[in-house]
């Protein structure tokens, strides 16, 4: 064989390759984000990037207080019903696969910000049933409603875990025994209350325990002449000591939630500057490997929000909503 004939059989050769591949490639379907309404709850395989959409409601979901079950089995949410006002939302719970949606409330007050308790037969959670949001707890089937714990002033941000209750008010962070006993301030940050440009003055807000109930992380608004507000996120120890900076971007970020291992959170970068994100990120719980999860065949226009990590720490479940 001459070397003009081996040549050309590897330009044939070389060829169809190139072909073949290609046609692969062509049936491969690019991935999309499915969608049905303006909202969603999603899931997130970490591993792959593939997102499935497990609910999607007629109206709107409330974006800051996604949550699951002990048993991983169950997700937590309020979203409203019959109405654009306050009054209308609703605490709902559904199954992971999608399946088995049971409205928990059902009344005029606005019912929001709900937190299983570990076993799952009681749910604590805010409503503004005086003249500001206080906490309140019932059973998982809605019954048996009583008031928990009133500051006197918006009680936020709630979160329960073993026997502990974390929450926010007065621009700090609380911890209060599961029966609404022994309140505690745990976190005090400088200028709390100090009004800026930003929708919140300086403070913390939205914390989450660990799993084994000894950390809470939160985030801080420390600079509120930006009009996004510069947050950081902080870890700090239940009792109030050893608290430690995650990170020191001042991005508008926060909503993060611990994994079930314990040395991870995810958390919602909502904005860099004054540019709106939306985006997932996840951390390590000493601060290290910060970095942006979303997957990036996401539309810019497909917002995130409430992250939380699936029981097996393989999945992140989220809110989704389609900015219109």
């Amino acid at each position: 064989m001459s070397a003009s004939d081996i040549r050309s059989k590897f330009c044939f050769v070389v060829f169809i390759s190139l072909l073949l591949a290609g046609c692969a490639q062509e049936a491969t379907p690019a991935k999309t984000v499915p969608r049905e309404g303006n909202w969603g709850i999603y899931s997130l395989d970490i591993s792959t990037g593939d997102v499935k959409l497990v609910y999607s409601p007629p109206g709107e979901l409330y974006s800051s207080a996604l949550r699951l079950n002990s048993a991983g089995d169950k997700l937590m949410f309020s979203q409203k019903v019959g109405g654009d006002t306050d009054e209308y939302t609703e605490i709902f719970t559904i199954g992971t696969d999608g399946t088995g949606l049971q409205r928990v409330t059902d009344n005029s007050f606005w019912d929001l910000y709900p937190a299983w308790s570990p076993d799952g037969k009681s749910i604590a959670f805010l409503s503004k049933r005086e003249k500001d949001l206080d906490i309140y707890i019932m059973d998982s089937d809605g019954g048996n409603v009583k008031k928990l714990h009133d500051s006197g002033d918006n009680d936020a941000d709630i979160d329960w875990v073993g026997d502990k209750i974390v929450f926010t008010s007065g621009f700090s962070i609380w911890s209060m025994d599961a029966d609404g006993t022994n309140p505690e301030k745990i976190t005090a940050a400088v200028d709390a209350g100090k009004w800026g440009k930003a929708n919140l003055p300086v403070g913390d807000y939205d914390p989450r325990l660990s799993f084994d109930s000894k950390s809470v992380v939160f985030e801080r608004l420390e600079n509120p002449d930006t009009a996004h507000g510069s947050y950081n996120l902080f870890v700090i120890n239940s009792d109030g000591t050893g608290e430690r900076r995650l990170t020191s971007n001042g991005y508008s970020q926060g909503l993060a939630s611990w994994s079930h291992s314990s040395d991870k959170l995810v958390y919602v970068v909502a904005a860099i500057g004054e540019v709106g994100k939306y985006d997932i990120y996840m951390i390590g719980a000493d601060g290290t490997d910060n970095k942006d999860v979303t997957p990036g065949y996401f539309p810019p226009d497909f917002l995130c929000h409430s992250p939380i990590f699936s029981k097996d720490d393989s999945k992140i479940f989220f809110i989704g909503q389609w900015w219109v």
